[in-house]
């Protein structure tokens, strides 16, 4: 199989457009517009990164009447600093004053895995790649799939044998924190794949499918497998579909 993309240099987007932070509203939804995009790192006079503008932080405005509104006794809670916050985020003017300015940024050697974390965690979809200070790229969520679709597309190694595609599917499922070798029979014939025994958990059904699925060389996949279920005992076959039937 071809060598994944392992940072994000080999995915990001390299060709960025930024906003300043004395920008006007105005004229960076005009860029956004134009652009096609849904976020702008915000720069200073030097070119440093200083926080990101999007889409969603242009939802709450007073021209749309969309702006924020609070109960006067919530208000007294949350006190004057938010209410002013959100007076701000509904009438400013410039872009610095409405950015997001605790902005998560990446570099370009970053593993992909810690940035899909980072998305997972910050609930963002974008994150911008920087350099010494200054914005290099941008990746998001459709750089990811993007990546990922050309990887899907990607088919570069001859079939192997029967017997080499049994092998490679066991060792899969040896090396999976919930495989069981010793419940679960593979059998190729001609890239047909039949997987019979017993699973304990419905869940590795779809899993033991995927793993032989995944086999380079393997044309179809059969599932014979039968799951037990531990505190009744009954057991429930798949049924012609492939998905699980209980028994008669």
């Amino acid at each position: 199989m071809p060598a994944s993309p392992a940072t994000v240099a080999d995915i990001m987007t390299r060709e960025i457009t930024t906003v300043r932070a004395d920008a006007a509203v105005r004229d960076a939804i005009h860029t956004m517009l134009d652009k096609h995009i849904s976020g702008l790192p915000v720069v200073d006079a030097h070119g440093r990164l200083v926080g990101i503008l999007t889409e969603g932080d242009l939802l709450r405005r007073a021209e749309l009447g969309t702006q924020t509104e609070r109960p006067r006794w919530l208000g007294f809670l949350l006190g004057p600093g938010r209410m002013a916050a959100d007076y701000v985020q509904a009438h400013a003017r410039t872009v610095g004053e409405i950015m997001t300015a605790d902005v998560v940024s990446v570099a370009p050697d970053t593993p992909l895995a810690d940035v899909v974390w980072l998305m997972e965690r910050k609930r963002v979809r974008r994150l911008p790649v920087v350099s010494a200070g200054v914005p290099v790229g941008i990746v998001s969520r459709a750089d990811l799939i993007r990546a990922l679709s050309q990887m899907l597309a990607k088919d570069t190694e001859p079939a192997p044998g029967d017997t080499a595609i049994r092998r490679a599917i066991l060792a899969e499922i040896e090396r999976q924190p919930w495989g069981r070798r010793d419940g679960v029979i593979v059998t190729v014939h001609d890239g047909l794949v039949h997987l019979d025994g017993v699973i304990f958990d419905e869940r590795e059904r779809k899993a033991l499918r995927v793993v032989a699925e995944n086999a380079p060389g393997v044309k179809e996949v059969r599932d014979h497998l039968v799951w037990v279920e531990p505190s009744s005992g009954m057991s429930i076959e798949p049924g012609e579909d492939g998905w699980a039937a209980p028994t008669s």
